[in-house]
C-alpha cells in the first residue's frame, strides 16, 4: 500500500501512521456494552465508529479480528435486576439482546468473537494469579487488589497522577491503599458469586477485558478502542494490569467521542438518553447511521431532531443522485482519492461525506449536460465511498433493513405503521385514490408524512383527542 492510513493514538496524543504488528492481519478489541439497560444513540456511535474503522482496514486489504465484549455481570447489573424484579443473567441477556438487535439494524458486522465476563471467570482466575505472582496484587479478606504503588508508569495513558486521584470508591476493607482497585470481589449475601482461590467471589470490571483480550488476541495487539469515558479509570487499569505480567498490550489505543445534548454527555443519570428504539420511529436505520458519521469520531455530537433530519435529508440527496443515474446493485468501483485521502487521515468522515456531495454535484450537472458517461463514473465512486461507510443502500443487509426495523411500542404507532403499509401496497397497484384517502386520514389526524423514493417518515404534529 503506498497510501498511509494514520490514526490518532490516545497514549503519545498524536496521530501516527498505523502499521499493524502482523503485515496482512489487524487485531482490534473494543469495549462493549455494559448491558444493563437498553441502549442509546450514544451506544451506537461507538459501535459505529469501531465499525467504519473496520471496514476501512477491509478496505486496505487486511484481514481484521475484530473482539467486542459483552460486561454481562456488573454492580449495576445486579442493582437493576432488583428493581426489575429478575435474575441478574435474565436482565443482561435481555438487554444484550437489545443491542444485538441495534448493533444489526445500524449495519454492523457482527464481531469475530464476543466474549462474555461471566463465561471467561477461568480465564480471569488465572490472570489474577500471575499478578499476585509478580507481587502487583494481594488478597485480602476474601478479595484480591492490583496495588496502584507498584506500577510505576500508572497515569500515562489517561494523564492522571496517583498523587492526584481521588480514592477509589472501593473501600471494602483490606485495602493497602484507598487508590486500588478490585480485581476479585468478595462474594456478598444475595450476589452471584463464584469459586476462586481466595473465595467465592466475582471478577472487577477491569481485569475482564485484560484476560480476554489476551485470550483472544494474544499478549500484543493492534488496536484497543472504546469510549473517551473509558480512558480513566477502565482503560487505565487494563494497561496497568496487562503491562504488569509482561504483556505489551494494544500498540494504538483509539477513543470516541461522545454524542451530548444541551453540552452535558448522554447518560441516563442525566435523563436524556435517546433509545435506538424511539429514534428509528423518526428516520431510517441507515439515515441514523450516516447522521452518527457527520462528525469525527473524536469530537461530540451534539444531537438535537433537527441536525438529525437534516442529516437524513443530505443523506437522501445522495442517494437521489445514484436512483437517476439508474445505480440498483452493490459498487463495484473504488472511491474517490478525496474520500480515500479524508478517510486516511484518521477516518475524517465529515471530510469524506464532503467529497461525496461535491461528486454528486458534479454528477448532477453531468447529467443536466447529457454526459453519461462522466455521470457514471462520479456515481459510482459516491457509492463506493457510501460502501465503506457502512451507507450503501444497495447492499443486501440495507436491502431487508424494514424487516429489521424495531416496531414502535404504542397503539399509535401500531395503527400509523398499518395504514403505512396499506398505502404503500396501494401505491404500487396503482390505487392512488385510496393511498390519498389514507394520507388525508392521518393529515386529519395530526400525522404528517413526508415521502421520499424509498420510504415513508412520519411524525405526530399534535395528539389526537
Amino acid at each position: 500500500m503506498t497510501d498511509e492510513l494514520r490514526l490518532y493514538d490516545s497514549l503519545l496524543r498524536s496521530e501516527r501512521v498505523f502499521e499493524p504488528l502482523n503485515p496482512t492481519q489487524v487485531g482490534i478489541y473494543v469495549c462493549g456494552p455494559t448491558v444493563q439497560a437498553s441502549p442509546h444513540i450514544g451506544h451506537l456511535r461507538s459501535m459505529v465508529a469501531f465499525d467504519v474503522l473496520r471496514r476501512w482496514l477491509l478496505h486496505r486489504g487486511y484481514s481484521v479480528t475484530f473482539i467486542r465484549n459483552v460486561t454481562d455481570i456488573d454492580d449495576k447489573i445486579i442493582h437493576n435486576a432488583g428493581h426489575e424484579g429478575c435474575s441478574w443473567w435474565a436482565l443482561a441477556q435481555k438487554y444484550e439482546y437489545e443491542f444485538a438487535q441495534a448493533d444489526e439494524v445500524i449495519g454492523n458486522i457482527a464481531p469475530t468473537y464476543q466474549p462474555h465476563a461471566a463465561g471467561s471467570v477461568p480465564e480471569i482466575l488465572a490472570f489474577i494469579g500471575l499478578l499476585i505472582e509478580k507481587g502487583f496484587a494481594y488478597a485480602s479478606a476474601g478479595s484480591v487488589w492490583f496495588s496502584i504503588d507498584k506500577f510505576q508508569t500508572y497515569g500515562e495513558l489517561s494523564g492522571q497522577k496517583p498523587a492526584d486521584m481521588l480514592a477509589s470508591p472501593e473501600q471494602e476493607a483490606g485495602k493497602r491503599s484507598p487508590q486500588d482497585f478490585a480485581l476479585w470481589k468478595a462474594a456478598k449475601p444475595d450476589e452471584p458469586s463464584w469459586e476462586s482461590p481466595w473465595g467465592p467471589g466475582r471478577p472487577g470490571w477491569h481485569i475482564e477485558c485484560s484476560a480476554m483480550a489476551f485470550t483472544y488476541l494474544g499478549a500484543s495487539f493492534d488496536i484497543h478502542g472504546g469510549g473517551r469515558d473509558l480512558l480513566f479509570p477502565h482503560h487505565e487499569n487494563e494497561r496497568a494490569q496487562s503491562n504488569a505480567v509482561g504483556h505489551s498490550f494494544a500498540n494504538f489505543w483509539v477513543h470516541n467521542a461522545w454524542v451530548t445534548t444541551a453540552g452535558e454527555k448522554m447518560s441516563k443519570s442525566l435523563g436524556n438518553s435517546l433509545k435506538v428504539s424511539e429514534i428509528l420511529k423518526r428516520v431510517e436505520p441507515i439515515e441514523l447511521r450516516y447522521y452518527l458519521l457527520s462528525a469525527h469520531y473524536r469530537s461530540n455530537l451534539e444531537y438535537s431532531p433537527e441536525a438529525l433530519q437534516e442529516a437524513a435529508a443530505g443523506y437522501r440527496r445522495l442517494i437521489s443522485f445514484l436512483e437517476r443515474v439508474g445505480i440498483n446493485e452493490p459498487a463495484a468501483a473504488e472511491p474517490s482519492s478525496d474520500f480515500v485521502a479524508a478517510m486516511n487521515s484518521d477516518l475524517a468522515t465529515p471530510q469524506a461525506i464532503a467529497s461525496l456531495h461535491e461528486l454528486v454535484t458534479s454528477g448532477n450537472s453531468a447529467l443536466d449536460s447529457g454526459d453519461l458517461a462522466l455521470a457514471n463514473k462520479l456515481a459510482a465512486q459516491v457509492q463506493a465511498g457510501l460502501g465503506a461507510l457502512g451507507c450503501d443502500p444497495f447492499v443486501s443487509n440495507w436491502q431487508s433493513s424494514q424487516a429489521k426495523k424495531p416496531r414502535v411500542e404504542n397503539a399509535l404507532g401500531y395503527l400509523i405503521d398499518s395504514l403505512l403499509s396499506e398505502r404503500a401496497k396501494a401505491r404500487e397497484a396503482g390505487d392512488f385514490a385510496r393511498a390519498d384517502q389514507i394520507r388525508d386520514l392521518l393529515l386529519a389526524a395530526g400525522v404528517s408524512l413526508e415521502d421520499s423514493a424509498t420510504s415513508t417518515r412520519w411524525s405526530v404534529r399534535h395528539t389526537p383527542s
